[in-house]
């Protein structure tokens, strides 16, 4: 078996995949973005088991915005993986058969996706409205509810458009991927005279 990485190489690093290294908008957003959340979630999470410890109460709105923050998460998580083609699928359907099967496949995965998270824009537009409409407050703290609600729409476009990518992109089938394995009918095919 070949390594995938040219000589002099570090051979710690993994190449880009195909999906990621055909992006237009750089997946590095949501690999920050990631980052960043967690980040902030574990400076939150430590800073109120230290305010506990020490004195015997917490912080009220640690949990509030922790709650948001792992939403946040998922969303930006999610986009990364509709973009990298790493959305949960089941693997015997999406990975067998034809290269012509697996593509018609991913590109219908990727439609799906796109229609889902273009209606869930669509819907949570007026939840923000309505939010901003009757100066709704979070139950915590007491902020506008839309601080929070306002990245629901913005991050289901984000995965609306890595959808749409994907799609365009004709559907990437796992076996194009070097990065992700293939099921033995398609390396067998691959090898065939």
């Amino acid at each position: 078996m070949t390594s995938p990485l040219s000589p002099g190489e570090n051979s710690g690093a993994t190449p880009p995949s195909e999906a990621e290294s055909k992006t237009r908008v750089p997946l590095k957003i949501e690999d920050w973005l990631t980052v960043l959340i967690m980040a902030a979630l574990a400076l939150i999470t430590f800073a109120n088991v230290l305010v506990r410890y020490f004195t015997n109460a917490s912080f009220a709105w640690t949990e509030e915005v922790s709650i948001f923050l792992m939403i946040a998460l998922s969303m930006v998580a999610g986009s990364a993986a509709v973009a990298r083609n790493r959305h949960i699928r089941i693997e015997y359907f999406a990975d067998s058969g034809p290269i012509s099967r697996q593509r018609a496949l991913a590109k219908f995965g990727a439609a799906m996706v796109a229609l889902l998270f273009a209606l869930i824009a669509a819907l949570s537009v007026r939840m923000v409205w309505d939010d901003i409409q009757y100066g709704e407050t979070s139950p915590g703290i007491g902020v506008p509810q839309w601080w929070y609600s306002i990245w629901l729409p913005i991050i289901s476009v984000a995965i609306t458009l890595r959808a749409i990518g994907l799609m365009r992109r004709k559907g990437v089938a796992a076996s194009d991927d070097p990065a992700l394995p293939t099921s033995p009918e398609v390396r067998a095919e691959e090898h065939a005279p």
